[in-house]
């Protein structure tokens, strides 16, 4: 075989085929790592790696990665508000504010709000520094199912598996100043799992979200940066990274002045 029929077989692949593939490649070079990060730490009872039933938030300014390296604005909310478990509140113009973590639990609470609701809900006001991985597909699932709008106002927060949900929305708003920001799954759990069941557990996780933002419509792109971020760091996104990879629908606005 001649040396240049590879790169000409490469170069007549489609743009969604070489993303595909440089996805899986990253897959598979995390799932190598985490092993060896497993191994490394089998002296600790205690140490965050990868899972996907359930992450502990931190807060930012904890730790930053990306460009900008530090998030254009803290937070408005206070830790404690956050980092409660899931709260739901419905108010004017047909807003359900979600608000605090996504505590193991939290999608089935968001069901019962829309089942009964519902018919007054017509967008999802995000606040929370993520949390239950599977909670946030299942409530992001729900949104997209219901048509319903989702937002990131001025100073809220939107951190972890919270942008699985914000890309659930048929709409998808972030207001300026809005702290939107990603980075790898993690848990804390007191009993480290075997080389081959966190590489499972790994993949399946993996997969699972990006098949969801793949099918939301996002761009592979934004789960390139979560991959590439430590668990202990937030990879902040820009206002034309959001639009760029699709997560947002609209330009980024200022919340309006009352005369």
């Amino acid at each position: 075989m001649r040396i240049d029929e590879p790169i000409k077989a490469l170069k007549r692949l489609d743009d969604g085929t070489a993303m595909r593939g440089v996805f899986y490649l990253l897959l598979s070079l995390t799932a190598i790592f985490l092993i060896i990060d497993v191994r490394n730490m089998e002296t600790s009872p205690k140490l965050s790696t990868a899972d996907p039933a359930y992450q502990v938030p931190f807060l930012p300014p904890a730790g930053t990665k990306g460009d900008p390296s530090d998030a254009a604005q803290s937070p408005s909310s206070p830790a404690e508000v956050l980092n409660k478990p899931m709260t739901l509140e419905l108010g004017p113009g047909g807003v359900l504010l979600v608000e605090g973590t996504f505590d193991p639990g939290a999608s089935s609470r968001f069901a019962r709000e829309i089942e009964v609701r519902g018919e007054y809900v017509r967008t999802v006001a995000l606040n929370s520094p993520g949390g239950s991985v599977d909670d946030a597909l299942a409530i992001s699932k729900l949104i997209r199912e219901k048509s319903l709008t989702t937002k990131v106002v001025s100073r809220a927060l939107c951190a972890s598996s919270c942008p699985i949900v914000l890309a659930g929305g048929v709409e998808r708003l972030a207001e300026k100043d809005a702290v939107v920001g990603v980075h790898q799954l993690f848990t804390v759990r007191n009993v480290i799992p075997a080389a081959d069941e966190l590489m499972s557990t790994t993949q399946s996780a993996t997969a699972r979200v990006a098949r969801h933002l793949e099918a939301m419509g996002i761009a592979a792109e934004l789960w390139f940066n979560a991959l590439e971020t430590p668990a202990d760091r937030l990879y902040y996104l820009t206002a034309k990274e959001m639009a760029d990879f699709r997560l947002t629908t609209t330009p980024a606005a200022s919340p309006k002045k009352r005369s």
